[in-house]
């Protein structure tokens, strides 16, 4: 691949960027509801957010807003069966990092939850991403960022708003 070049420049919502084509994250199965969508990459939305915005390469149209859950919600715990390893190509615990999707309802930033049920695993030398729903947490299914600043506890509801 050598005539292949090493930048590569797409749209998104945060407007036109311009990405390392070694920065792509491959994902084999898509995402959920999103199965025919298998490259993204991961674009800061701004100096020191903890917010990234999840970018389809091939779709404009399609950034998913995601968070790292751990500054949040220290103990946070992500279960991948032995075939969901196998499909990362996890060698090493290190490889892995865990982000959730953020919901910011318009207007109502003060209802901004994560979604804890489906969350994206990356193993970051590999390149190589999945979602990987999650069962029987003691969690709730959206963890509200303003309740646990409030209360210094995990707080959500089951439901959250739609954006």
């Amino acid at each position: 691949m050598a005539g292949r070049p090493k930048k590569l420049v797409i749209r998104t919502k945060l407007g036109e960027r311009e990405v390392a084509r070694e920065s792509v994250l491959y994902f084999p199965h898509g995402l959920i509801g999103l199965d025919d969508k298998r490259e993204f990459v991961l674009i800061p939305v701004r100096e020191n957010s903890p917010f990234l915005l999840l970018q389809c390469v091939s779709d404009p149209g399609l950034g998913l807003l995601v968070a790292d859950p751990f500054p949040f919600i220290p103990d946070y715990n992500v279960k991948l069966e032995q075939a969901e390893k196998k499909l990362l190509r996890v060698e090493n615990i290190r490889q892995i990092a865990v982000l959730v999707t953020v919901s910011i309802p318009k207007n109502r930033p003060q209802e901004t939850t994560l979604n804890l049920t489906g969350p994206i695993i990356l193993n970051t030398k590999a390149r190589i991403g999945l979602q990987a729903p999650q069962v029987n947490s003691k969690l709730p299914t959206h963890f509200r960022l303003v309740d646990a600043a409030r209360s210094g506890e995990p707080a959500g509801s089951e439901e959250a708003p739609q954006d």
